[in-house]
């Protein structure tokens, strides 16, 4: 698997380090007690549904209630379209063929949205209407895993995850790296944001994909990095 010879910094860096926390609380300590706050509550959640999927959409339908841009990671409302201008800007950089941007952009029904929260998917079906995206034939469904069976082989060019990992279980992500190939063309790719990667790493290349390291991700302001994944080799950076 050829992933960068040379891993910058932040590639080593565990963001989920008590080091990293602590450090983190120090430069923010305005972010301290909402902190403690949430992880009381997702504590109280993990006790009641102690499986991932019952724990997600528990953690989702909260956050949900309390604002549907929380809930995918916007502490503002100004925050979550920069946010999604971003994702959108840098696909479209690197050869997307084409949230509610990547919906306008590609050619009617190649949409495909997942999640295993329906509260977060009713919240993007309001948004379709918001944005008078209909006509596009967006597809959002439900799901209980990431074995992605229910869609097709070698069917998608560009597969996205953003801020998905970082709050998975590693039997998750494994589940999905080993099935993500399948769905993938050729030449399509597989993006996700993460907060730890040698683990990750080498669970791409268990699974028979090719990774690489996104530098050029850094650039921008996102507190997490960035790995693409293909069946083919990807190109030098």
């Amino acid at each position: 698997m050829p992933a960068d010879a040379t891993s910058p910094k932040k590639l080593r860096e565990n963001r989920a380090a008590l080091t990293h926390r602590t450090g983190y609380a120090l430069r923010h300590p305005g972010r301290v007690v909402p902190y403690l706050r949430r992880a009381g509550r997702d504590a109280w959640l993990r006790l009641k549904h102690p499986d991932h999927i019952g724990y997600y959409r528990a953690v989702m339908a909260s956050d949900t209630r309390r604002s549907p841009e929380a809930a995918v990671g916007s502490r503002t409302h100004d925050r979550w379209p920069a946010l999604g201008r971003m994702q959108f800007d840098y696909l479209v950089e690197h050869g997307m063929r084409g949230g509610r941007r990547f919906i306008s952009r590609l050619d009617a029904g190649n949409y495909y949205g997942i999640d295993i929260s329906p509260d977060i998917l009713m919240a993007a079906k309001k948004t379709l209407v918001e944005r008078r995206v209909q006509d596009e034939l967006p597809h959002l469904t439900i799901t209980g895993d990431l074995t992605l069976g229910f869609l097709p082989d070698d069917h998608f060019d560009v597969v996205h995850a953003h801020s998905v990992f970082s709050h998975s279980p590693l039997e998750v992500i494994e589940q999905c790296l080993a099935h993500v190939g399948r769905v993938l063309t050729d030449t399509g790719f597989f993006d996700f944001t993460f907060d730890r990667t040698e683990t990750l790493l080498a669970l791409v290349q268990r699974h028979g994909l090719h990774a690489r390291f996104m530098a050029d991700w850094e650039k921008r302001p996102h507190g997490q990095s960035r790995i693409r994944v293909s069946r083919s080799p990807l190109p030098a950076a």
